[in-house]
């Protein structure tokens, strides 16, 4: 097992206890997450101290920030996009890149469009006053936990729409923040506007880095997105799991 593997599943079991724990108190004490999450702009430390919520909010916004400054303990999969990794294949087609991201951007609108309708569903439902704050919290600490179950077992994106070989080849990989904190734009809240435009800023960073340089993102013109250079190998759950 590689270091990066382990590393993806102490991250997995990590984020599988917060969803527990945090289900844990949607069942018991709703109504404390319902009393957190309508502070409108103040984090309610004042009112009640600090609570597990902070914690919570504390340890999304430090995963987003490294993303936003990266270090090198991070996956090939965000670090393809930094100069430092990018390793030319030589003679490579600069049409067939051309091709790959025209593909690639087209597949990723698809994902973007289909997010966004599904998330809207929740949106109604929370408009309406079908569901609450606290529902909300919890589908984004749902999708938390699924950006991991996405990564080591299975994706339906990879699956259904991008085709890609693998996470470390994949056009969206660093779109997971702005997905797991999509729910938190329809709340008015310090704690959910904090997190979601933090995501939406790590979405713009790679955007840009994906517009400016694509040629670090396919692995017909970097090398070290080649299966034979792969030194993670976190699609071997995942692989293992297809030929089942």
């Amino acid at each position: 097992m590689t270091r990066m593997m382990k590393r993806a599943l102490i991250n997995f079991f990590f984020r599988l206890f917060v969803f527990i724990f945090i289900f844990g108190l949607y069942l018991t004490k709703k109504e404390m997450l319902f009393e957190f999450m309508t502070h409108e702009f103040t984090f309610g430390i004042s009112e009640y101290g600090i609570s597990p919520l902070h914690a919570l909010w504390f340890v999304f916004m430090v995963m987003m920030i490294q993303h936003i400054f990266p270090n090198k303990e991070l996956s090939m999969a965000y670090k393809k996009g930094k100069i430092e990794e990018f390793e030319e294949v030589p003679g490579y087609s600069r049409l067939e890149l051309l091709e790959f991201v025209q593909n690639m951007n087209v597949k990723a609108w698809i994902v973007m469009l289909s997010w966004l309708i599904f998330n809207a569903v929740f949106a109604v439902l929370y408009l309406f006053k079908i569901i609450d704050v606290a529902d909300m919290l919890m589908l984004t600490v749902f999708f938390y936990l699924s950006d991991y179950l996405c990564i080591l077992f299975f994706c339906p994106f990879q699956t259904a729409i991008m085709h890609n070989r693998c996470c470390i080849n994949c056009r969206i990989y660093d779109w997971g923040h702005f997905m797991m904190f999509t729910p938190m734009l329809f709340i008015k809240n310090f704690f959910s506007w904090s997190l979601f435009f933090t995501s939406l800023i790590v979405l713009i960073r790679w955007e840009v880095n994906y517009a400016k340089h694509p040629e670090r993102f396919w692995y017909g013109s970097n090398q070290r997105l080649q299966c034979s250079q792969c030194k993670e190998k976190l699609c071997v759950i995942k692989n293992k799991l297809k030929k089942e």
